[in-house]
């Protein structure tokens, strides 16, 4: 999503020098620092542009542009090469990408005619355009999205197809297994503890530890078990960097004695099992002072086995489709709807919490679910005509049908449901929990995944059904989300979110942790920036979604279906580049 930022003094794109070569330079982002999910190429095609020249056909390029979240600016990412003579160009050039499944990444894809070398794009013919999200390509089928490309008015433009394609070398792990001989006795009543700590380089030289094995006592021939790392973290995915790794001799006071070190890279250790994998364990020390030093011992790779992890990304473009449902907290204790102080105020200007919070989750996840029908419920409200207490009702009033056409649909009939409805109580999840549970029970076999947005002010009557519920959930197929809003202590909802301790019903443990709770408070923008504060939010809120799924695929034993054959568009010739 977010590439490098651009150094002093490069030339904004449409100044005066040559067109920017690269591809996959963008704008860093504060908010995505974290380390990105997955990298992410997109290959762009396109049939049946305009043709904007008289005498021959246009010579296309295309231009992305992604949206700073902040102030909505759009900032050129790359530009792929010029195609000569073509309205059906299929670009060579990639646009290399950081994909984050909980950030909603737009994107903007802009054609021209090249009319000449110049890099100022105001000076080439204009073909149209075309928006869309990072998400949304990724969860179309195959990761590939077919689209109309607008902007020129009484125009047809053509379509672009925009395929991604998730870049693989991040993704294996190594299994390894190393032992040692004869190393240097350090333990005066015995024989040495020892354990190997690995290390990787950076590009300033210096080195991050990036593992540590098991200590093996009292020997000077150890055996270590079998480890899995992955290889970004074991070289960052550069087979040619230095790992170089230590040998100490465990104490017990934490002042482990250094035997030696070697150094080695991953493309050495993958030739397995040989001579070449048969290391010298050095101390510089010793080997300055002692003429006839040797070396300290050696270390021997016994075996090396690459692993390709399977991502989330993998089921999505198998055709898992996420399955959103909405519950909405309609209980007395948000306060009269028509009053300012209410949090569910209906504000005529401005979207009050609840809106907000789903607006921000739901605009991320709708991207994911091919038909953007989205089940809306309520709960805790007295429902006309008599007044019945209910704590899983439709928003739109169709108990048959609680879809709703995407988020508008679902922000259309919350607004409906807050007109007709009375607030009541008590407040309960159980029934919404179950709801959910019941379809994702009947779909185990990873087609499908469930997730589960409860907006709630908090103050929770059935703890013990709501723990027993999740407990049951856990085995299912699905994720819960809470967003707890307004002032109330959240004590409870924290307890429910299992990162500190996992919850348990009965003295069952759920099977996995399954719900992630956030308190809305913590991302009012006090600049009134809701913008970015909702990014935010969506951000903390979805990130945990891809491990959790990804927890319910591997405890099941369910493989990612193999993705539709890729798109092979038809040869063309003739590529230039300005």
């Amino acid at each position: 999503m977010f590439g490098l930022e651009k150094p002093a003094g490069q030339q904004e794109p449409g100044r005066s020098g040559g067109l920017p070569k690269m591809a996959s330079v963008g704008d860093f982002n504060v908010l995505s620092s974290s380390i990105p999910a997955t990298k992410v190429e997109l290959s762009v095609s396109c049939r049946n542009l305009l043709d904007r020249d008289t005498f021959s056909k246009s010579d296309p390029i295309c231009v992305l542009y992604t949206q700073a979240i902040g102030n909505k600016e759009w900032r050129e990412f790359g530009r792929t090469e010029v195609i000569d003579n073509t309205l059906n160009p299929d670009f060579v050039r990639k646009f290399i990408m950081d994909y984050f499944f909980e950030e909603r990444e737009n994107l903007r894809f802009d054609f021209y005619d090249v009319d000449s070398k110049s890099p100022n794009l105001s000076k080439h013919d204009f073909l149209g355009q075309m928006f869309c999200t990072l998400g949304e390509i990724v969860g179309s089928q195959g990761s590939r999205l077919e689209k109309s490309i607008v902007g020129i008015p009484g125009k047809k433009c053509g379509t672009v197809i925009v395929t991604a394609e998730e870049l693989g070398c991040c993704r294996d792990s190594v299994l390894m297994q190393f032992c040692a001989n004869k190393l240097d006795k350090k333990d005066f009543f015995g024989k040495s503890d020892p354990f190997l700590v690995f290390h990787r380089s950076n590009e300033d030289g210096s080195f991050t530890i990036c593992h540590k094995t098991e200590v093996v006592k009292n020997t000077l021939n150890p055996v270590w078990q079998a480890f899995k790392i992955s290889v970004r973290a074991l070289c960052n995915g550069d087979y040619d960097r230095t790992i170089k790794v230590e040998v100490y001799d465990w104490d017990r006071d934490g002042s482990h004695d250094f035997i030696g070190e070697f150094t080695t890279s991953y493309r050495e250790l993958s030739r397995g099992q040989s001579q070449f994998n048969v290391y010298e364990v050095i101390n510089p020390k010793k080997k300055g002072k002692k003429k006839k030093y040797v070396n300290s011992g050696t270390v021997t790779l016994l075996s090396f086995l690459i692993e390709t992890e399977v991502s989330f990304l993998d089921y999505i473009k198998g055709g898992t489709q996420i399955n959103f449902t909405v519950a909405i907290d309609f209980t007395a204790s948000n306060g009269n709807p028509l009053q300012p102080t209410s949090l569910h105020y209906m504000n005529p200007y401005q979207l009050n919490a609840y809106g907000m919070a789903l607006r921000a989750v739901g605009e991320i996840i709708q991207d994911y679910d091919s038909d953007k029908m989205f089940p809306a419920l309520g709960f805790g409200a007295r429902l006309p005509p008599d007044g019945r207490v209910s704590h899983e009702f439709a928003l739109n009033g169709n108990p048959q049908n609680p879809y709703c056409h995407g988020i508008d649909g679902v922000m259309e009939a919350y607004y409906r449901s807050l007109k007709s409805v009375q607030l009541y109580g008590p407040t309960n999840f159980a029934p919404v929990i179950n709801h959910v549970a019941r379809y994702a029970a009947s779909v185990k076999d990873g087609s499908q995944y469930f997730v589960l947005l409860i907006i709630t002010d908090g103050v929770i009557s059935d703890m013990a059904q709501t723990k027993e519920s999740i407990v049951n959930a856990s085995k299912f197929p699905m994720s819960i989300i809470i967003v707890g809003v307004g002032p109330a202590e959240f004590d409870a909802m924290e307890e429910l979110d299992g990162d500190v301790v996992r919850i348990s019903s009965r003295g069952r443990f759920a099977e996995r942790d399954i719900v992630q709770f956030v308190p809305f408070r913590d991302y009012i923008d006090r600049s009134g920036n809701h913008v970015l504060s909702m990014a935010r939010l969506a951000k903390d809120v979805l990130a945990e979604i891809p491990e959790q799924f990804l927890s319910y695929m591997r405890v099941r034993g369910i493989k990612p279906s193999p993705a539709p054959p890729p798109y092979t568009p038809p040869i063309h010739v003739l590529q230039t580049q300005i």
